[in-house]
């Protein structure tokens, strides 16, 4: 069974929710045309990403997240984007996932802050996994800098993920590291990995977007360029499993051997 996945690669107005909102709304229109099973929006797209201290921070069911839900429903298209999360202390970059009916499906909080701007300074990092399944193909979630921790995608590929979304803003200077990573954790993680990108400059960084899917081979199966655009990669859920009994990866790990090396180099 084959499942429609798209991704918009967009740049957005920087600061300004109810602009952008209008943008993605086009986008929305095309994949529900193009009977899309899930379409993916870069990190914070609604604000653009910054490490500094969040403006439109805000609970889920806020305006960003409550105007995402409206529109999935509109549009009978399940949607998911990021935000900037308000919680008691500081804020999370926190992704949400709506389905058609534009009920929230799953969350999930960026667990490695990208320290090298700033970001740990002012978000707090999430400390869990969020997956949800959408026409039997089950997804999972990571956020830009995440995509650099292999560990974490290991976690999702043994809870059985078909797919992993990887909302991101990740600069023009390392879009070639971006492309490899993609490609190297669906490779190694023996699942599809479809990393979603921004474009434009904005006061922190300047994205050419090179939005792109790969398969559980490491195979490219859409790739955009530097320019808006929506890819779309259709999802084989018998694809993962085929290749799990191929070559049995998992199987030969050997994590009490890996604990215990690990210890004695500490």
């Amino acid at each position: 069974m084959a499942f429609t996945l798209a991704l918009a690669q967009m740049s957005g107005a920087w600061g300004d929710p109810a602009t952008t909102l209008r943008t993605a709304e086009k986008f929305i229109r095309r994949a529900a045309e193009a009977g899309a099973g899930l379409l993916c929006f870069p990190e914070q797209f609604a604000t653009g990403w910054s490490p500094r201290v969040p403006r439109f921070a805000e609970t889920l069911g806020g305006p960003i997240t409550r105007e995402l839900g409206r529109l999935a429903a509109e549009y009978a298209v399940p949607l998911l984007g990021s935000f900037v999360e308000a919680t008691l202390d500081r804020p999370r970059n926190t992704c949400v996932v709506f389905d058609r009916e534009g009920n929230a499906l799953a969350s999930y909080a960026k667990i490695h802050l990208f320290t090298p701007a700033g970001e740990d300074r002012n978000y707090t990092p999430g400390e869990a996994l969020a997956t949800f399944t959408l026409e039997g193909v089950h997804f999972g979630i990571a956020i830009c800098y995440d995509l650099r921790f292999a560990p974490l995608f290991h976690l999702y590929a043994l809870q059985g993920v078909d797919c992993m979304i990887v909302p991101a803003a990740w600069p023009c200077r390392r879009i070639g590291q971006w492309e490899l990573l993609v490609a190297t954790r669906a490779l190694e993680s023996q699942c599809y990995v479809a990393g979603v990108n921004r474009i434009g400059v904005t006061p922190v960084e300047e994205y050419c977007g090179h939005s792109l899917i790969a398969s559980p081979t490491g195979t490219i199966l859409a790739r955009a360029g530097d320019d808006e655009a929506m890819i779309c990669a259709e999802i084989d859920i018998a694809l993962p499993q085929e290749v799990r009994e191929a070559l049995p990866v998992r199987q030969e790990y050997r994590p009490d051997l890996y604990t215990r090396l690990y210890g004695e180099r500490r």
